[in-house]
């Protein structure tokens, strides 16, 4: 075998790990973080989003989620041995090395960084950098937080600040009940995440919602998409909007009521198949926003 052969095959590993590292062979988590982004971006703009803003937010989008989940790794990788999920992951195997983890991290958040720059708002930078404080400490909160999922919660949501920054120069009040709207959510799809790995977080320590709540689980669950679907309906009648959107709503509660009949029995599988669900659920409310605002946009021409 050739040198340059080697040395591609050696590069295409390489590659391929730290693909794995950021997840993008599982996109479930990018699509979690942009389903919120972009419920903000036609919210603020009132269905006219500047488009370049758009581009902007879906590429710092997978930036930052790839982001998010190297230093996760970095920080988890004395823990993740021990999780039967988790125990193949790059870090946590010995195939990629702390060192190179960081450096990768910081390309991502560099290049996440230089994309924001040609909206020239010291607001958004300010939120860029709260973003990054909240994506690096998250890992850290399963120690001591009894409910790391609403953490998580505001760090996967703060596209929905950044977002009306970008649009408006400003974050109103609406940003902040989107926000809160999407802690709850994240609490939800999450603690179904967290019923996966109850009883591996149990052994090694770790703190999850699915623990804090014990046999409450499920009934928190329910109430979480109940409040989430609630907070995002009072935003969307503050701003008039009608019946595609109330109609995106009502899917998303049905989904939600499937998740229901997964979870109930905490049977690991169908709580994963659950947590992947929401994809759909956030797909189907942003579905509803963006059918409102196009038929408001039809009917008064």
């Amino acid at each position: 075998m050739s040198a340059m052969r080697m040395t591609r095959e050696l590069l295409r590993e390489r590659i391929g790990l730290y693909e794995r590292l950021m997840r993008l062979d599982k996109p479930i988590g990018i699509l979690l973080l942009l389903w919120p982004t972009l419920w903000g971006l036609w919210l603020s703009a009132l269905g006219r989003p500047d488009w370049l803003v758009v581009w902007i937010f879906v590429l710092g989008t997978v930036l930052m989620r790839s982001a998010g989940c190297v230093i996760n790794d970095l920080a988890d990788r004395d823990f993740d041995p021990h999780v039967s999920r988790t125990r193949d992951r790059p870090l946590a195997a010995g195939k990629v090395s702390a060192r190179e983890a960081l450096m990768l991290f910081a390309v991502l958040v560099a290049s996440a960084f230089l994309l924001v720059l040609p909206l020239r708002s010291w607001l958004l930078a300010a939120l860029c950098a709260a973003a990054l404080f909240l994506a690096v400490s998250y890992p850290f909160t399963k120690r001591f937080l009894a409910i790391p999922q609403a953490y998580l919660g505001v760090a996967f949501g703060f596209g929905i600040p950044m977002a009306y920054a970008a649009q408006l120069g400003r974050v109103p009040a609406d940003a902040g009940w989107l926000l809160l709207a999407n802690v709850f959510w994240a609490i939800a799809y999450d603690t179904e995440y967290a019923m996966v790995d109850r009883s591996d977080d149990l052994r090694i320590g770790i703190r999850t919602s699915a623990i804090t709540f014990g046999s409450a689980d499920v009934a928190a669950v329910m109430l979480c998409y109940a409040l989430t679907l609630v907070l995002i309906g009072c935003v969307g009648h503050g701003l008039g909007l009608g019946a595609c959107f109330y109609g995106g709503l009502m899917i998303a509660a049905g989904m939600a009521g499937y998740h229901y009949t997964l979870i109930r029995d905490r049977d690991p599988q169908r709580c994963f198949q659950a947590f992947r669900h929401n994809n759909w659920l956030g797909a189907s409310i942003f579905a509803g926003i963006a059918a409102d605002f196009l038929v408001t946009r039809g009917i008064n021409g």
